[in-house]
């Protein structure tokens, strides 16, 4: 049996309706697809816009509100006018609608009371001051905080979807051992050590490694595809995104 975990469908087939293509192709008018292609990416990317607004000296109450109170509005509203050129990609376009949000509604944002009737969106504040209260300790400016928390999501978004593939295919505690190959630094873990704790050979173990690492970088470009409206600029976002991390 193979070491490895192999994809059953082509890049993107599963999660095809979270394409930003999607929301394009609708333009000003709301569709079924549409605004849960919409959804899907609000829940998936609203921490790094927690952050942001964080990050600009805001109460984490006041934080919850205004993300909850933006994404009421944003759902609902026209969210396409206006803002034509960060339409490309979906992390500047929606920082932008964030910052125009915060800028001109700021007082009518602030006199809704948590809920205000609008249909929210399910996201997990209980530990959002948490997870704000690690990453903030060396995020110089709200922009930078952002666009980390953005390449975060982004990779744990990844890693979660290469896991579901492993335990369809059997391979979850494969799956458990290795990961730390894709997301820790190198030597955090030997290969003789994964393979002594799955009780295989090493020389196995490195070739499920290399395989592992592959589709993670599949799935990690197509991730990324999925909130551009141009494919040419997947390495660029790349580029940019793990440019986050640097000083």
């Amino acid at each position: 049996m193979a070491s490895d975990c192999p994809s059953s469908s082509a890049p993107g087939d599963i999660f095809a309706t979270t394409h930003w293509t999607v929301v394009l192709a609708a333009g000003r008018r709301h569709t079924p697809q549409s605004d849960a292609a919409l959804a899907e990416l609000c829940r998936t990317y609203w921490f790094p816009l927690y952050a942001y607004v964080r990050r600009r000296g805001h109460t984490r109450e006041d934080a919850e509100d205004s993300v909850q109170a933006f994404f009421a509005r944003f759902l609902e509203k026209n969210y396409l006018a206006g803002l034509s050129a960060e339409r490309g990609r979906f992390r500047a376009f929606l920082l932008a609608s964030l910052k125009h949000f915060l800028i001109n509604e700021w007082k009518k944002s602030q006199r809704l009371k948590r809920g205000g009737g609008a249909e929210n969106l399910s996201l997990d504040w209980e530990s959002a001051d948490t997870k704000f209260q690690v990453a903030a300790t060396d995020e110089p400016t709200p922009d930078k905080a952002f666009d980390r928390e953005w390449a975060l999501a982004l990779l744990a978004k990844v890693i979660g979807r290469l896991q579901s593939e492993c335990a369809a295919d059997g391979k979850a505690k494969l799956f458990g051992h290795l990961k730390i190959f894709l997301t820790a630094g190198k030597g955090a873990l030997s290969h003789a050590d994964a393979a002594r704790a799955l009780g295989m050979d090493e020389t196995a173990v490195r070739v499920a490694v290399h395989r592992l690492r592959k589709r993670y970088r599949v799935l990690l470009r197509d991730e990324i595809a999925q909130t551009l409206s141009d494919q040419s600029q997947v390495d660029e976002e790349m580029r940019a995104l793990f440019g986050a991390f640097s000083g």
